[in-house]
């Protein structure tokens, strides 16, 4: 193991990453045989900014543009998997035995919460998952968007905005913005099929195993059509078929040990269908739009019931059993829109609606009060959000300084939030309960009715964006925003925006701004409360609205948004075939949300009689106080090479940042001094639970229709916190190497070998002494996974 580390290291010294590629979506799918994946100078962006014709390099942010093609030259064919391996700033953990965040995994941006990154498709607002995380993951307390509902085949690029942005988009910006851009071609198609297995060595506290397989099979298809002078459809299509993965440790309760847990990626079958169109109607119109469907069915495992807990339904499982907790996602994007001129004015009319849906159910499991005669595959209930988004936006240059555009304009957005109830026995009590039985299906207890909600919310904002270039070394840009939200009111946001160029070589840039987030409806309504039958009376348990009765008893409020103060300044060096930008940045949010520990009632008496006329035992809600502050460095290096017919793309690409909470709150309003409202596990997660290093880098090499890429991650040490110091364990610092050879022309058959984790490296193993049960083999928090060696072979053919 040290030798396979000293050589990643290694790798990772020298490679450099590729991470730039072409933006106009009306380029062929992949690259030309002697072309790479990477991108020129002259890249045009629309994220960051409303002039037309900016490159990445001309702008006063710092805005990656990763190509569709190096997302599709990795092992995965998950979007959030395959950014977070070619852009630094983005992580993607994989947690396990967390519920529905198994399924429905959030990615970060700069160590920051995942809902602190807002997310568009073709600029248009996406809509989150309606799951709510609210295990122990990264993001607790978070709803995001699930980057995984658009499959790679359908891109063309992703533009990253590391910026706060709120001025210039709304709510969710304070990160920065992620923007997936489709695919828009009249003609050439494509399809191919990856299969790959786990070649891996698992190494736990407690004994050692290999697994050779572990399959997923992925096979995605895209066509291009023209009609018309200059129409176009572009259809995308991807199926996946993936095993569940198992790096649970042994467990120590059984002999002799054994495995009994399942421990790692969830079973998944999914498919998707996107289709990307537009055309000219008249001179000066187009109409365009989108439309995206994916279903995929995710079965994850709960912690496992030996036969010694099980006796309730040991007529059932004699031996025990493992609860399996099954989720069927159906996401749904679309879009239509109407761009031209009106006037003289750049005028784009938009709507879009987004849809989540996710049903739950609980299977190969038991409700313990009904004994012998529980059933044991249980439906739980659903959650589900939509979004309605209509925007209105108009620009125009005029020739003031050298140049000055003007960008105006309004959106108008509503949001629904539901929970249905699940099937009685998924949450209740038999009518003559087994003594001392615990309620609802083992693994994943259903929604009751009384956790049943439907709300809604709208939401109106407009905006104005000036960029001049004042003169042709000074560039200077104004934005600012003011949104009314019908449940907490308005707010208004501000950026300024500075760029000075000191000749064609050198630049400084620089921006200031204020930026927020609007609490989600998830986090002011979800809510998920058990009952457990005491002489007779039920009693309550679990997660309440902020301005339930209960919460606000204890003291909750209405939940205000989030607010942040970001700071940003860097330079950009460019020089024939290279590229360097460095920028650092500052971002400070002030009431922030988190979701409380549980209020006990047996913590005073004050708490006990509060809660006493709801029946109520213990309670957790949101509330807003908290304050962190995260500061960083993001450094990019490219350079192109060319030498004879052989073409080298080589970038390095880093991240250091730091995140330290600042303020906690220690009282509610009734509750002074109050329990423990945000345990330490929950502050350090925040502040340790990403890597504060990451540095990636690749060498993209082609030959004519031969190519390699080779990448190497390096990955800082986490820390995966417990309720004690004692309690906790840390991932270590480690270095992830890919590696991938090809044939692949521009028309006609192709073919890929490759490995992901080419040295078989994982996390340290979570130790003995805190791994009572053998489930948890190794820190969910690990920002590369703990899948190990992945081995994969993709063949295709475009046209």
């Amino acid at each position: 193991m040290n030798l396979k580390r000293t050589v990643s290291i290694l790798a990772a010294s020298t490679a450099l990453v590729a991470i730039q590629a072409p933006a106009w979506a009306q380029s062929p799918d992949e690259a030309p045989a002697n072309q790479s994946a990477q991108t020129p100078q002259s890249e045009i962006v629309i994220t960051g900014t409303r002039t037309q014709g900016r490159s990445r390099l001309d702008s006063a942010s710092p805005i990656d543009v990763l190509s569709g093609i190096s997302l599709r030259r990795q092992g995965t064919t998950e979007l959030g998997a395959a950014l977070a391996a070619i852009a630094p700033s983005i992580d993607f953990p994989r947690p396990s035995a967390v519920d529905g965040t198994d399924a429905i995994r959030p990615a970060t941006l700069r160590g920051l919460s995942p809902d602190a990154t807002l997310v568009l498709i073709n600029g248009v607002r996406g809509h989150t998952a309606a799951l709510l995380n609210t295990n122990g993951s990264i993001g607790r307390g978070s709803a995001a968007v699930d980057l995984n509902t658009i499959p790679t085949v359908a891109l063309e690029t992703v533009e990253v905005l590391r910026d706060g942005a709120s001025a210039q988009y709304g709510s969710d910006a304070i990160a920065g913005v992620i923007n997936l851009r489709l695919r828009q071609a009249r003609s050439g198609g494509g399809a191919s099929v990856t299969y790959g297995i786990y070649d891996t060595d698992i190494d736990t506290a407690r004994g050692s195993r290999s697994v050779t397989g572990e399959r997923a099979i992925t096979a995605s298809a895209w066509q291009g059509m023209g009609f018309g002078e200059d129409g176009y459809l572009t259809l995308s299509g991807e199926y996946v078929n993936r095993d569940p993965t198992n790096r649970a440790d042994f467990d120590p309760r059984v002999t002799p040990s054994r495995v009994t847990g399942r421990f790692g990626d969830p079973a998944v079958e999914q498919y998707s269908l996107w289709a990307n169109a537009g055309s000219s109607i008249g001179d000066n119109w187009k109409l365009y739009g989108w439309f995206g469907y994916q279903h995929r069915e995710s079965e994850s495992a709960a912690f496992p019931r030996l036969a010694s807990a099980a006796t309730a339904v040991s007529g059932i499982y004699p031996d025990g059993f493992l609860p399996l907790i099954n989720t069927r996602s159906k996401d749904l994007n679309s879009a239509l829109g109407l761009k031209g001129d009106l006037g003289g004015w750049n005028v784009d009319v938009n709507v879009s609606y987004g849809r989540n849906r996710i049903d739950f159910s609980t299977l190969n499991s038991a409700n313990y009060s009904y004994g012998n005669a529980s059933q044991t595959d249980f439906y739980d209930g659903a959650l589900i959000y939509d979004q309605l988004v209509g925007g209105v936006d108009v620009s125009r240059k005029f020739d003031v300084f050298q140049s000055l555009n003007v960008a105006f304009g309004v959106e108008a957005r509503r949001e629904g939030f539901e929970i249905k109830a699940g099937e009685p026995s998924s949450y209740n009590y038999a009518d003559n309960p087994a003594a001392g039985a615990a309620p609802g299906a083992q693994g994943f207890l259903g929604f009751a009715p009384l956790n049943a909600v439907d709300r809604h919310r709208g939401n109106q904002s407009i905006y104005l964006d000036l960029e001049a270039q004042v003169t042709d070394k000074l560039l200077v840009g104004l934005a600012g925003r003011g949104e009314h939200y019908s449940d907490f009111g308005s707010t208004g946001t501000g950026k300024l925006s500075l760029r000075y160029d000191f000749s064609p070589a050198f630049a400084i840039r620089g921006t200031a701004s204020t930026g927020f987030r609007a609490p989600s409806l998830q986090q002011q309504y979800f809510t998920s409360v058990s009952s457990v039958v005491q002489n007779g009376i039920p009693i309550l348990t679990g997660t309440y609205p902020s301005t339930s009765d209960v919460a606000v008893a204890l003291g909750g409020k209405e939940l205000q948004p989030e607010k942040s103060t970001n700071l940003s300044a860097g330079f950009v060096v460019r020089s024939g075939g290279f590229d360097l930008t460095v920028d650092g940045y500052r971002i400070h949010i002030r009431d922030q949300l988190g979701l409380s520990e549980n209020i006990q009632a047996s913590f005073s008496p004050q708490v006990a009689q509060l809660l006493a006329p709801f029946n109520v035992s213990a309670a957790r809600f949101f509330i807003n106080g908290l304050a962190s502050t995260a500061k960083g460095i993001d450094a990019v290096a490219h350079y192109r090479l060319h030498a004879g017919e052989h073409t080298f793309d080589l970038t390095l690409a880093g991240n250091v940042n730091d995140v330290k909470v600042t303020k906690v709150p220690t009282s509610t309003s009734v509750l002074d001094p109050a329990p423990t409202l945000f345990a330490r596990s929950r502050i350090l997660t925040i502040e340790e639970g990403t890597p504060s290093e990451k540095v990636a880098g690749t060498v993209d090499w082609s030959h004519g229709a031969l190519g390699a890429t080779l990448r190497a991650t390096y990955y800082g040490d986490v820390l995966q916190p417990g309720t004690t110091a004692s309690a906790d364990y840390r991932t270590g610092s480690h270095t992830i190497t890919d590696l991938e050879l090809r044939y692949q022309p521009a028309k006609g058959a192709q073919l890929a070998i490759g490995a992901s984790n080419l040295f078989d490296v994982y996390p340290r193993e979570v130790p003995a002494a805190l791994n009572t049960t053998g489930v948890v083999g190794f820190p969910y928090y690990s920002p590369f996974g703990f899948n190990g060696r992945y081995l994969y072979v993709r063949a295709g053919l475009n046209w």
